[in-house]
């Protein structure tokens, strides 16, 4: 389904070819969607930015346009507007068909260079560490622009890099043999893995001795000592095992898990590159890239002295293996905004290397308690399941209280949905970069912009279609369309918008614009559903406005699926 923008463009385009026959340069050619209706549907500036080159005057370029579009069949009129804006509004029985439409087939965005893989890189935890709170931000806005990608045509693959490589499987090699509570590690393994890593920590204070212990166990496991590696793959094994059941409650999905240790074979051939090319240097026995003053770049430290490689070299690694093995379009790396330089230095040096692929760090700002952020030491680091768990509880509660005729097993699914659903809509509702405050209350409301409100929406919708088929009155996919209201014609008017929000969210990395569209059209849908009747209308009007809410509901769902919500169609 091509989108209006691209349909009125087109015919713009045809016209301006019969009544200038030798201009070519359509590259300025832009039609958008008014802010305001009363200034019609959609409006082009075309004439502004084209008066130079035709020498004419811009209003006179646009009365010749606009006289142009007598006899279309998607516009009514086309009004010069101030110094040479062109307003379009739209004929009503071609809207009608375009409301129709939706759904029919996917929207065409063949205009877009969607050649090759994108490569979403998010979540990635940390083996033997709980995922909590702090890992909410990467998975959910990673999850939701792998999602954009995929529904605008683009081949993608999520990847989670693990964290799994490095100086703690050491600490807990020894922490294993020494303080492991084997009950404790077969009732909650990864919570006792923290637990004997933090005593490792504590007690490694007092005796140094272990520091040393723990690196002779990390140069085995290194060399690829049986044992040792046995236990590191146990670790990864039942790490993997609960992070599975968090992102199988929450939704979300990988195509591929490499981690750290999947990159370490590449890594002394990237530093053997980075030193032929002359691009890194010895310092002080380590291996370093440095940048010229003016990129204000501090040096990139890709080998230390004693021979290990650091985040740098693993992420150069990666990037190298991505190119190797996919045709790519682009990488997307999914972090806190703390490791901004980190990407910074990396793009760079892979830019040095001549791995010219688009690569674009997506940071996004903390999370934190109205009264302060999470801390380890303050005891309010909520584990995810732990979240989760008591987000459904909460949204039962409030289930309970609104609709306490449900049958209770459906009450127990709702439940969880409306909870899993309103954590990760409150994130992905607010602007990736700013801190979000976490708030209970809001995150479960049935007002404003929150989840509960645009799934209730939903299920208001489907509950009146619902309710027109058991009077023998199902909506027709084939009924005509009026739109005798500004209530109606402004609905099916933002319901051309969906297509457009979802591409400005895919340019600028912002599921919250989505999100923002959702709530748009839930408010503008209230405010209809409100105003006038449905049911209770002559059939010819009923039927136009059941189709109407319908393709509302349609989007609603469509929307929220691409932002990893579900809807429910009671609650």
């Amino acid at each position: 389904m091509r989108l209006m923008e691209k349909i009125l463009e087109a015919e713009l385009a045809g016209i301006l070819k019969k009544i200038y026959p030798d201009f070519s340069d359509f590259s300025k050619l832009f039609v958008q969607k008014t802010g305001d209706n009363k200034f019609g549907d959609y409006q082009t500036n075309f004439a502004m930015t084209t008066a130079k080159t035709l020498g004419r005057k811009p209003v006179e370029i646009a009365r010749e346009i606009a006289d142009g579009f007598a006899g279309s069949e998607a516009v009514e009129r086309a009004e010069v507007a101030g110094p040479g804006f062109l307003n379009l509004f739209l004929r009503a029985d071609f809207l009608g068909g375009y409301i129709r439409g939706i759904g029919a087939s996917p929207y065409d965005y063949s205009f877009v260079q969607r050649d090759g893989a994108v490569v979403v890189d998010y979540s990635s935890p940390n083996i033997a560490k709980r995922m909590h709170i702090g890992h909410l931000r990467s998975t959910v806005i990673g999850d939701a622009i792998k999602r954009i990608y995929r529904f605008m045509g683009y081949d993608v693959v999520g990847d989670n890099h693990l964290g799994d490589w490095g100086t703690q499987f050491g600490k807990l090699i020894v922490g294993y043999r020494n303080w492991l509570d084997r009950a404790a590690y077969e009732q909650s393994p990864i919570e006792e893995l923290e637990r004997i890593y933090v005593e490792f920590e504590r007690r490694s204070e007092n005796d140094p001795a272990l520091a040393e212990t723990a690196r002779v166990e990390l140069k085995k496991l290194q060399d690829g000592d049986p044992v040792n590696t046995g236990l590191w793959k146990e670790f990864i094994d039942l790490s993997l095992k609960e992070y599975g059941k968090i992102y199988t409650r929450m939704g979300v999905s990988f195509d591929t898990w490499y981690g750290e240790s999947f990159y370490h074979g590449l890594m002394p051939g990237v530093v053997k590159t980075l030193m032929d090319k002359g691009i890194a240097k010895v310092s002080e026995d380590a291996v370093v890239v440095f940048f010229d003053e003016s990129e204000h770049l501090p040096p990139c430290l890709v080998q230390k002295k004693d021979g290990a490689f650091l985040y740098a070299t693993s992420d150069l690694a990666c990037i190298k293996y991505r190119r190797e093995n996919y045709k790519l379009n682009r990488i997307i790396y999914v972090t806190d905004d703390r490791q901004s330089d980190h990407f910074r230095q990396v793009f760079r040096v892979s830019e040095l290397l001549g791995w010219n692929e688009p690569k674009s760090h997506v940071p996004f700002g903390f999370m934190k308690f109205a009264d302060g952020m999470f801390s380890t030491r303050k005891g309010n680091v909520i584990p995810l399941d732990s979240l989760l768990e008591e987000a459904v509880k909460r949204a039962r509660a409030v289930i309970d209280e609104k609709n306490p005729n449900l049958p209770e097993e459906e009450k127990d699914n709702v439940a969880e949905r409306v909870g899993v659903g309103a954590v990760k809509y409150a994130d992905l509702s607010k602007n990736r970069v700013s801190m979000v405050i976490f708030d209970w209350d809001k995150m479960l409301s049935f007002e404003g912009n929150t989840a509960p409100y645009l799934m209730y929406t939903y299920a208001r919708i489907r509950s009146m279609l619902r309710k027109a088929e058991d009077a023998g009155k199902a909506c027709r996919e084939d009924a005509e369309m009026f739109f005798t209201e500004d209530a109606e014609r402004s609905l099916a008017l933002l319901l051309t918008q969906f297509p457009v929000a979802v591409m400005k969210a895919a340019e600028t990395f912002s599921p919250n614009l989505i999100a923002d569209y959702l709530f748009e059209l839930c408010q503008g849908y209230n405010s209809f559903y409100n105003a006038l009747p449905v049911l209770k209308e002559k059939e010819s009007l009923m039927y136009s406005r059941l189709l109407l809410s319908e393709r509302v509901s349609r989007i609603l769902k469509t929307g929220l699926d691409i932002l990893g919500v579900e809807c429910v169609e009671r609650m």
